[in-house]
């Protein structure tokens, strides 16, 4: 996602070129182009309320799949935004819209299974994004580019797990421990978000360095909807970790 911050970029206007510029006419029309931390937000909300609309439907009418369309349509589009990240405005919407079937239908299963988990990880995943907002604006943590190789790798690695192990479900063996409801279990699940947390800090991160650096306009959808992505994987994590502990009640 920093990629885009990179000066080799054609696309990043270069701060000398503020220089030239001599109209206001110009300014504004120069503005109007490139990535404002207001924009950011709204593409963001508007993404939400996008997803928020199939995972009602999808919650009321669950399905194996919609779990399934939900998740491979949505990484297809943000594949393929990563790839042509100039195509964000429509990939973004897309992956937004594939993904609210998947949170509804897990969401209704999980729902089925433990009485008021639903409500309890909604909770946890917005309480968590306000924590670390807060962690980022008050610089405990510094995004180093460190920082971000090392959140990468770890996510990157979870990710390779995750892949293992649905490819074990169609094969017919389990990653140990992964989805167990014991210690080992439940403390592998409080990893996992520890590395999303250090995501949400990396996204927040995106925003602002892409406005400081004049970033285009369609990396508002793109870093909205980085930050959907990470929302998305906390708020599953969560409905994981929650029904661990009621299953080793």
């Amino acid at each position: 996602m920093s990629k885009f911050l990179e000066s080799k970029n054609p696309l990043i206007k270069d701060t000398a070129l503020d220089k030239r510029l001599h109209s206001d006419d110009q300014l504004i029309l120069d503005h109007s182009e490139v990535m404002t931390m207001e924009g950011a937000i709204n593409k963001t909300l508007m993404l939400f309320g996008i997803m928020m609309v199939t995972t009602v439907i999808s919650y009321m009418m669950p399905s194996q799949l919609f779990i399934w369309v939900g998740m491979l349509g949505g990484l297809a589009a943000v594949i393929f935004a990563s790839i042509k990240p100039h195509t964000s405005a429509v990939a973004a919407p897309v992956y937004a819209a594939f993904e609210g079937l998947f949170v509804g239908a897990i969401s209704a299963y999980f729902a089925y299974a433990y009485s008021g988990i639903v409500l309890q990880a909604v909770s946890l995943t917005f309480g968590t994004m306000l924590t670390m907002l807060m962690v980022y604006k008050t610089g405990i943590i510094k995004v180093t580019e460190k920082f971000k190789l090392g959140v990468i790798m770890a996510t990157g690695a979870i990710m390779l797990v995750y892949v293992i192990s649905i490819i074990g479900s169609f094969a017919g063996f389990n990653v140990p421990y992964l989805h167990d409801s014991g210690p080992i279990g439940i403390g592998i699940s409080f990893v996992i978000i520890g590395v999303a947390c250090l995501n949400l800090i990396i996204d927040f991160d995106a925003f602002e360095k892409g406005v400081e650096a004049r970033a285009p306009k369609y990396m508002e959808w793109f870093v909205g909807m980085g930050l959907l992505v990470t929302l998305v994987w906390l708020y599953v994590e969560f409905l994981r970790l929650l029904s661990k502990f009621a299953a080793s009640e």
